[in-house]
């Protein structure tokens, strides 16, 4: 770690993690965290824990922490950080890994923070290429950064636990709990997955608000058409207005229940969060304004989302309605 006693810098050096050492069960930030602590890759566990997820497109994380906790004298935290604890854990050596708002086709996406440049007011993140970092200025990191209510993964090995143990960390086990729910709902068994996020939101009193896990429920009633999803869709944007995932699972609701009205205002409100963020938002934006009868702002909506979304696979066909 390099640290600059003069003006506070602070800066972790972390191992050089090829992109192809991606998995969907052992994503890229774990695995240069596990090497980051003096560990080794687990190759046989990540093969076997991956062939159940051979059509699965993303990264499951719990399924990456059980791996470290397993096999490592490592173990984790998942909580609602900030800007105070993030300093903090970078001034006793300890990189966490964030959660921020995705572009384009991406939704979301996972970095590590690795240092703090107090002068500049800059935080620097992790960059899996030679001799490159990440700068982001901190107004902007933490604007993004609430867009997905400050979601924090710190991995640490067993022996820090002394160091760490008077912190608090908000909301841990029922984001926890969250990331539990989302591998039994990749894995099919959502009614399982409800019944856990029901159970933990009904026994863990003073965790009740944790906008994860209120996202977690509200999108596994949306997609089962009932309407008790908006509620806690609602509750989340009262905790945190700049939940764009809250904004943009109304937009769908009201969508599918062909309320275009509500659908458009919503899809609005999350595009004025993070206009760059989900391309296909603006095709959901745009089948509403065709909807509501305006096809100037269908098809400028439709436009803005082949330019996110530039090898969509409906680009002919909406074309074609753009140019008539």
């Amino acid at each position: 770690m390099y640290k600059n006693e003069k003006d506070n810098n602070i800066q972790i050096t972390l191992p050089l993690v090829s992109k192809n050492e991606d998995n969907v069960v052992f994503p890229l930030v774990i695995n240069v965290l596990t090497k980051f602590w003096g560990e080794i890759t687990p190759d046989d566990e990540i093969s076997h824990r991956s062939t159940q997820y051979a059509n699965h497109k993303g990264t499951i994380f719990i399924e990456g922490l059980e791996i470290i906790e397993k096999k490592f004298k490592l173990l984790s935290k998942i909580y609602r950080g900030s800007l105070d604890d993030l300093k903090k854990r970078l001034g006793q050596g300890i990189p966490l890994i964030v959660i921020l708002p995705g572009i384009n086709e991406t939704i979301q996406f996972a970095t590590i923070v690795t240092g703090y440049d107090p002068e500049e007011k800059r935080l620097i993140t992790y960059v899996p290429e030679p001799d490159s970092f990440g700068a982001i200025p901190e107004e902007k990191f933490f604007s993004e950064w609430s867009q997905e209510d400050y979601l924090t993964i710190m991995i640490f090995p067993e022996d820090a636990q002394d160091l760490l143990k008077k912190s608090s960390y908000m909301f841990e086990k029922t984001n926890r709990v969250s990331l539990e729910a989302e591998r039994l709902k990749i894995q099919g068994k959502t009614k399982e997955a409800l019944e856990l996020l029901t159970k933990t939101l009904a026994i863990i009193d003073d965790e009740k608000d944790n906008p994860q896990l209120l996202l977690m429920i509200a999108g596994i009633l949306n997609e089962q058409d009932d309407e008790k999803c908006v509620q806690l869709y609602e509750k989340i944007i009262e905790l945190n207005p700049k939940f764009y995932l809250a904004h943009r699972g109304l937009g769908n609701y009201y969508l599918k229940r062909k309320n275009y009205l509500q659908s458009k205002q919503h899809y609005l409100n999350a595009i004025d969060i993070s206009p760059s963020r989900y391309g296909p938002i603006y095709k959901n934006l745009g089948i509403t304004f065709l909807n509501l009868g305006n096809d100037a702002s269908a098809k400028e909506s439709f436009r803005e989302y082949l330019q996110r979304v530039p090898n969509a696979p409906d680009r002919i066909n909406i074309l074609d309605f753009i140019n008539s």
